[in-house]
C-alpha cells in the first residue's frame, strides 16, 4: 500500500466479512477493519456503506493521489456469491486495475474474485505469490518430515485437495467440523455436529486410502 501511494495511485479496496446471506447486517461492516488498517499503517481509511451505486462512485471520483478506500461488506449483495456479471461489470467500473492478494478467497468462484477479471487487467499481489511461491516447495520438493494441516467445515469442497495431500504429505492432520464426517464414517458417534450425510461414503474412500497409502491420518480425539 505505501508503495502504491508513494507512487500516487488511488487505492480501492474490497473485502467480506462473516456470512450475511446477500443482506446488509450492521454487525458485519467493515468500519472496524478500516480502523485496524488505519492503526497499521497510519494512513486515514474511508469507507463507503455500499460497494456500487452513485455514492460510491461519487466517493471514488473525489479521491486523491494516494487515498485509501475501503468498500462495504461485498456479501451484502448475493450477487457477490453468485458471481453476477452485471456486479461484477458495476465493480469494475471503480477500478483501472484488479489485485487479488486473499489466497484464501481466490479458489471462490465469486464476482470480486473471478468475475471482475473479466472487464480488468487482473494480477496476484505480492502475498498471494508469496503463498504460491511457499505451496509449490512443499508440494514438489518438500522436507521429511512433511505434515499436512488441514481445517474448515465441509469435507465435500476438500475431496480433491485430500486426495492430493495424501499423495504427498507423510502425516495428515484434520480439524474443523470437516472432521466429524470423516469420524462418523468409522462408526464414531458425533451427537449433533455438522455430518454431510451424502459424504459419508467418500469419506469412508478417503480412508480407506490414506491406508492404502500407508500414510498416518490423525482425526481429533477430544471432540
Amino acid at each position: 500500500i505505501k508503495y502504491l501511494q508513494e507512487n500516487g495511485a488511488k487505492i480501492i479496496l474490497s473485502t467480506h466479512l462473516g456470512r450475511p446471506k446477500g443482506e446488509a447486517v450492521d454487525a458485519l461492516r467493515v468500519e472496524p477493519i478500516a480502523k485496524r488498517l488505519e492503526s497499521l499503517i497510519e494512513t486515514p481509511v474511508q469507507t463507503t456503506r455500499d460497494v456500487i451505486g452513485e455514492h460510491v462512485a461519487e466517493t471514488v471520483a473525489s479521491l486523491q493521489n494516494g487515498d485509501i478506500l475501503l468498500l462495504e461488506n461485498l456479501r451484502f449483495h448475493k450477487e457477490e456469491e453468485e458471481n453476477n456479471t452485471q456486479f461484477a461489470e458495476s465493480l469494475s467500473q471503480l477500478a483501472d486495475f484488479y489485485v487479488n492478494d486473499s489466497f484464501g478467497t481466490a479458489h471462490r468462484a465469486h464476482a470480486s474474485t473471478t468475475g471482475v477479471t473479466t472487464f480488468l487487467p487482473s494480477y496476484a499481489g505480492l502475498l498471494l505469490e508469496k503463498e504460491i511461491v511457499a505451496l509449490e516447495s512443499l508440494l514438489h520438493q518438500p522436507k521429511r518430515p512433511f505434515v499436512a494441516i488441514i481445517g474448515g467445515s465441509k469435507i465435500s469442497t476438500k475431496m480433491g485437495t485430500l486426495t492430493a495431500i495424501i499423495k504427498k504429505a507423510d502425516t495428515i492432520i484434520i480439524g474443523g467440523a470437516m472432521a466429524y464426517t470423516l469420524l462418523e464414517a468409522q462408526g464414531i458417534t458425533t451427537g449433533k455436529s455438522l455430518v454431510e450425510k451424502d459424504q459419508l461414503e467418500q469419506a469412508s474412500a478417503i480412508l480407506n486410502f490414506a491406508k492404502e497409502q500407508q500414510k498416518q491420518l490423525i482425526l481429533p480425539s477430544d471432540h
